[in-house]
């Protein structure tokens, strides 16, 4: 039997780490902790909790909503409490469910529905006009979203034989086909994709630019209504039944008059979860009649009348058949492995990453095992262990040569990732062509991914230098190019030659060299011909350089092939202008600044142009070198150490007046 003051600590440590994953899951949209991980620590504080009600306190996980109020949109207060669920996982808990009901109503008449994994909102209507939109928040407060929400086409904007007023539930989420469409540009790209639909879907709605949320194809299902003047429900089913009549997409819905069937029922829409277009990741059980709802009530956080029941995430085994490597713009190479096909989740899976050779290593994977696969968030598959292993089998180790080109892998001390060190590497040309062409690079609009993919597979062409020898007659030829769009093109290109230096170094692609190291870069160089020149000990001496970073200028611009790119870009009029040398002014010269956190009323990009503007730097590390941290919300470990090694830290109000 657990002592309270064991009860205390293991409740204080339970608190502090789901408090940490709801910031990242509600706040952040980057989850590191996968939802069933999330679950089994929620329900291990629930049932300290309850062996030790004396330690429960107001901001508990278990007696809040998690997520809170983000500071880039005007606050909403709901009305009507945006509540969360209470879980269950067994079909006992959900017997549970029925019989704390059964004490209260003796005939419940129950709803189910699927349980939706997105981003949980209201829509308001005025007369059958839609007049606003907000997220859940922490229940209480969310965010004014309601441009956003003007973009998901699936959203009726008026609704005829409207109430007065009506409020509805609903949520948003991202399809499975949008979400891989798009992961598979950002990787093609090199950025960081999405972990999962939830999260690329709450990321999505909660852009500041209602332009960028439209593009990611947003959509949404509505499952309750709120609140509602002018008109009477007695059921939830009636409720639905209206709103689908009035045009709301809505999930699918079914009644039953005892626990068995439900209970059928959670089965049934597990089974044929892979036939919706989007992920879930349960089943809701809701009383159905408003009046039993009203006599039941609901706790702090959870409404009394209905349950969430969650699935496990699915594992199944299946056969290893064969491992192909994959070459990424960097260079990195990713070893996927080609399985047996399987039923996973509801859509057959028969490719998963294997990450890298040490992965590959830690498991003791062999081509011919049998392996245990899931779908991390549903969605993406992965490798949870080798469960049989073939007789006498070698562990699979990465071939020395680019399955491409030939050239050697390599693997650099302290990575993960082996590399083909070719920059010339046919697999990794179309991601370095998107990364050169790229708003921060060299800005060249309308060449996007599907038009480089023509170029390419036309022969047009075969190298960056290629894209400067294009001509109008070439490209009209093209699917879905006529000769205006084309011409529209070649101008794009031809404006790009006199981009800033420091713009082309970035579009170079240079390993652990972003857009601001490639200003640095050049703000101190000045010239591209004088980073022939730099030795590696000047490059380190940068503020804002380390030896890594040093070091991978310095091989890229001995490379013979760079000095080759180089002359032929400038043979081709790219202008390569040297930088001006910048007598800094301002009040901030020579005070370095470090961002972290949420800020009131800017981007963390815009208040670091504010302080360059003004004389001053911006660093990504705290150190006793940083002289301000300037902190918003949610400000993280950067806060930490700063506090630890003295240094001031200030708020957006305290930049502004030291402005």
């Amino acid at each position: 039997m657990m002592k309270i003051e064991e009860a205390k600590v293991k409740i204080t440590e339970l608190s502090k780490e789901l408090h940490y994953h709801n910031d990242r899951y509600y706040n952040q949209d980057d989850p590191v902790i996968s939802d069933y991980e999330y679950d089994a620590m929620l329900r291990e504080l629930e049932n300290l909790e309850a062996a030790f009600p004396e330690l429960i306190v107001p901001d508990s996980p278990t007696q809040k909503v998690g997520g809170s109020r983000g500071e880039k949109f005007s606050p909403v207060t709901h009305t009507v409490p945006m509540e969360s669920l209470h879980d269950s996982f067994s079909a006992d808990e959900i017997r549970d469910f029925d019989r704390r009901v059964r004490e209260v109503i003796r005939q419940p008449s129950y709803v189910v529905e699927p349980k939706i994994d997105g981003l949980s909102v209201s829509c308001e209507y005025r007369n059958g006009v839609f007049t606003r939109g907000s997220t859940r928040g922490d229940g209480t407060t969310g965010e004014d979203v309601t441009d956003n929400l003007l973009t998901i086409q699936s959203l009726p904007k008026r609704i005829k034989n409207a109430p007065s007023f009506l409020e509805v539930r609903g949520e948003v989420y991202m399809s499975v086909e949008t979400f891989e469409r798009i992961v598979a540009e950002q990787e093609n790209n090199g950025e960081k994709p999405f972990k999962n639909p939830r999260n690329a879907a709450a990321g999505s709605l909660r852009q500041k630019d209602s332009k960028i949320t439209a593009k990611r194809g947003l959509d949404i299902f509505v499952f309750n209504v709120q609140q509602v003047e002018g008109m009477t429900f007695t059921s939830h089913t009636q409720s639905l039944d209206y709103l689908t009549e009035a045009g709301f997409p809505t999930a699918g819905y079914r009644s039953f008059d005892n626990i068995d069937e439900v209970l059928e029922e959670i089965q049934r829409i597990d089974t044929h979860r892979g036939e919706l277009p989007c992920d879930i990741d349960g089943a809701v059980v809701k009383v159905n009649h408003l009046s039993d709802r009203a006599l039941l009530g609901s706790t702090a956080k959870f409404p009394r009348w209905a349950e969430a029941y969650k699935y496990p995430p699915e594992e199944k085994e299946t056969e290893l058949l064969d491992i192909e490597i994959n070459v990424g713009r960097t260079g990195a190479v990713t070893p996927v492995g080609i399985f047996k096909p399987v039923l996973l989740a509801g859509t057959t899976v028969s490719r998963a990453t294997l990450h890298n050779e040490d992965f590959i290593r830690e498991l003791g994977v062999s081509i011919g095992d049998t392996v245990k696969i899931r779908k991390a968030g549903e969605i993406i598959p992965e490798v949870l262990s080798v469960v049989s292993h073939q007789p006498d089998a070698p562990v699979y180790t990465l071939p020395s040569r680019c399955p491409s080109c030939g050239s050697l892998l390599v693997k650099e001390e302290g990575e993960a990732a082996t590399r083909c060190t070719n920059t010339e590497c046919p697999a990794q040309l179309l991601r370095h062509l998107i990364h050169f062409v790229s708003r921060d690079a060299m800005d060249i609009d309308g060449l996007g991914p599907s038009l480089l993919e023509a170029l390419l597979h036309e022969g047009l062409i075969k190298t960056f230098t290629d894209l400067y020898k294009l001509k109008a007659r070439d490209v009209s030829q093209l699917e879905r190019m006529g000769e205006k769009s084309a011409d529209n093109l070649i101008r794009a290109i031809e404006k790009s030659k006199s981009a800033a230096i420091y713009r082309l170094v970035y579009a170079l692609g240079i390993r652990h060299i972003g857009e601001k190291a490639a200003k640095l870069l050049c703000q101190h160089f000045l010239s591209i011909d004088r980073l022939f020149e730099a030795s590696e000990e000047e490059i380190a001496a940068i503020e804002g350089y380390g030896a890594i970073m040093a070091k991978s200028v310095y091989d890229y611009f001995r490379l013979e092939g760079t000095k080759h790119l180089i002359e032929e870009l400038r043979a081709l009029g790219v202008e390569m202008r040297p930088m001006e040398k910048e007598e800094k002014t301002g009040s901030f010269v020579g005070k370095t600044f470090v961002l972290t956190g949420t800020l009131p009323t800017m981007t963390r990009k815009e208040a670091a142009a504010l302080i360059e503007q003004n004389g001053g730097k911006t660093s990504s590390s705290v150190s006793k070198k940083t002289d301000y941290v300037l902190a918003g919300e949610d400000a993280g470990s950067k806060l930490t150490k700063a506090q630890s090694l003295g240094v001031t830290i200030i708020s957006e109000a305290d930049l502004m007046k030291m402005l």
